[in-house]
């Protein structure tokens, strides 16, 4: 799947700092991710030297896109290049997803409010869309010599990226194939008067905040582009 514009959509989020070793996923989705990491993980150890490796910083800029998440990862025995794959949403279930937060008022807002809504995954789930992998889901690949799959550096890698979709749930929304823009450019097309001409679904209440909230992602995304451009006039702000 690609974004709007038909290419795929990549995001690099920023390196991320330490975290102390008391660190843990407060949300019940970033719960549910760490549980697929541990599914996925070979052995306790691994796990453990992974969180190490996580949790001092040692994972470099994530990069994201649909379905794979990549990142170079640093121990003591040098620098690596670690690769997870996560499998995307076909373009039915996809659809069903999209149908899914637009058919109560608030899902969308909550998203863009950094919360994933349990009931918003319990309908995604039985329209047949399993936004939330398991283990054996995750795939990975390194350029280290580790016999494992995963090895500790891409379990490292998996851990960091649980922490920046518990903070933005967009980011499990991308994995699976389906970036922030292309939800939000969907949601908007499915109101009245939209280029596509589609009617609204009579059983989809249609959300008051909807408007506000593609309004604000608008103008997050023109910023971000202008910080990543290395613009003086916003750079300040930070």
């Amino acid at each position: 799947m690609t974004g709007v514009s038909g290419e795929p959509v990549a995001v690099t989020h920023p390196r991320l700092p330490p975290r102390t070793r008391t660190a843990r996923a407060t949300s019940w989705w970033g719960r549910a991710w760490v549980r697929g990491v541990e599914e996925a993980a070979y052995a306790e150890e691994d796990l453990v030297a992974a969180r190490r490796l996580a949790r001092a910083g040692k994972v470099g800029g994530i990069r994201v896109e649909q379905g794979r998440a990549w990142a170079a990862v640093e121990d003591t025995g040098g620098l690596w290049a670690a690769d997870v794959v996560v499998p995307v949403l076909d373009d039915d279930l996809a659809d069903a997803l999209v149908e899914t937060v637009a058919a109560a008022a608030g899902r969308i807002t909550s998203l863009l409010a950094g919360d994933l809504p349990h009931e918003l995954v319990e309908h995604a789930e039985e329209a047949g869309v399993e936004l939330l992998p398991y283990g054996g889901e995750l795939v990975a690949s390194c350029t280290c010599d580790a016999w494992v799959d995963p090895c500790v550096h891409a379990l490292a890698l998996l851990q960091q990226v649980g922490w920046l979709l518990e903070a933005d749930p967009f980011v499990l929304l991308h994995l699976r194939g389906l970036p922030r823009e292309e939800l939000l450019a969907r949601l908007h097309a499915l109101g009245p008067g939209s280029a596509g001409g589609r009617a609204p679904e009579p059983a989809a209440p249609e959300d008051p905040d909807l408007d506000a909230a593609l309004d604000a992602a608008a103008r997050a995304a023109r910023f971000l582009e202008r910080l990543e451009a290395g613009d003086p006039a916003v750079e300040h702000l930070l």
